[in-house]
């Protein structure tokens, strides 16, 4: 038989000293309090550091959170840039459409999640720049429970119509939703740009259009393809290629200058449609209280893959431009954009509960 060793050559845990660990397991085979003393002892070992976890960061999966279907433009952003950062980071990272609410339920999921860096928002104009100011009793902070990592790209929209509708330009489309009250019917999902561009352009042109609210982006496009809905207003990324294919008829871009891929197609300003904001910004945000080391890791995988051939011409594909920038950057056009699109709530006197 092989002999026990002596207790007092047990090894040492951490930093708590050899003689005191094994006293402390004596008392506690004799008493369960004491069990309960050595299970808080344990419990008070040092632990990995915050730096530290920083540091090594990423060492596990990560996931971009989408709060809108499959299919929109935020979704393609989202997975544009999930396959870049996986190249970089040399970590899989996973798109997860957590959709409901007009956006609000992905966007409290990612709020609500632990600041460590895997779990990220692909949040915006759509999300962080118009909840707060759309939205009464948000159950979280838009702006201030997010910390912004990186833009992605910047879009604007166009005003498209199903080629049913009798009208190839504004001017035409507004004649007739003033012949017929509440006969033309726009799509978006409640409580985002698209939605609140509809309602902006009904208030400057003094029409009734009906809304009819989706989930997300791409039911509304898709019905609107089908001639279920007359008309949307969506990103360049989302209605481009169809405007371009012919399937739906484009309006009036909401670009400061016209698009280069319709050179016809003209802007708001031109057609006297005044004050839309011009652009709608995508980018990456986390939790608020994430290390600014993994924030710093973040942006650097984002500008990186923003600089590459591959994404570059995926997003030129799409018609968008690309943003390269700091965090800061970041955030101060999200504040811009808090600017511009309370002046659009406050023209249409949209607010939500």
């Amino acid at each position: 038989m092989g002999s026990r060793e002596p207790d007092n050559k047990e090894t040492s845990m951490g930093n708590v000293p050899t003689l005191a660990f094994a006293v402390i397991r004596r008392l506690a085979r004799q008493s369960t309090a004491f069990s309960l003393l050595l299970l808080l002892a344990i419990a008070l070992l040092p632990g990995p550091s915050r730096a530290d976890r920083a540091d090594s960061y990423p060492d596990r999966p990560i996931k971009i959170i989408v709060p809108f279907p499959a299919g929109g433009p935020t979704d393609v952003a989202a997975r544009l840039i999930a396959h870049s950062l996986s190249s970089t980071l040399g970590q899989n990272v996973v798109v997860e459409n957590i959709t409901g609410a007009g956006g609000r339920i992905g966007a409290k999921a990612a709020a609500g999640a632990s600041p460590d860096g895997y779990t990220l928002l692909l949040g915006g104009t759509n999300v962080n720049a118009m909840f707060g100011v759309l939205y009464n009793n948000l159950s979280f902070d838009a702006i201030h429970s997010f910390i912004p990592v990186a833009a992605i790209c910047v879009d604007s929209m166009v005003l498209a119509v199903s080629p049913h509708v009798p009208a190839t330009t504004v001017g035409e489309l507004v004649e007739y939703a003033k012949a017929n009250p509440g006969k033309l019917k726009y799509g978006a999902p409640p409580g985002i740009y698209t939605h609140l561009a509809g309602e902006f352009f009904k208030v400057k042109t003094g029409t009734d259009i009906l809304f009819v609210p989706y989930k997300g982006a791409a039911p509304a496009i898709t019905d609107v393809l089908g001639g279920h809905i007359d008309m949307v207003f969506n990103a360049k990324s989302a209605l481009l290629t169809l405007i371009q294919e012919g399937k739906l008829r484009g309006l009036a871009v909401t670009s400061q200058a016209r698009w280069p891929e319709l050179p016809g197609t003209p802007t708001m300003n031109e057609v006297g449609v005044l004050g839309f904001p011009k652009e709608v910004w995508f980018g990456l945000l986390v939790p608020a209280g994430t290390s600014d080391v993994i924030v710093e890791k973040l942006n650097h995988a984002v500008n990186d893959g923003l600089r590459s051939a591959d994404v570059r011409a995926s997003l030129a594909k799409l018609g968008v431009e690309p943003k390269i920038g700091a965090p800061t950057d970041f955030e101060a056009a999200l504040a811009e954009q808090v600017h511009d699109w309370k002046a659009v709530v406050e023209a249409t006197g949209i607010k939500l509960e």
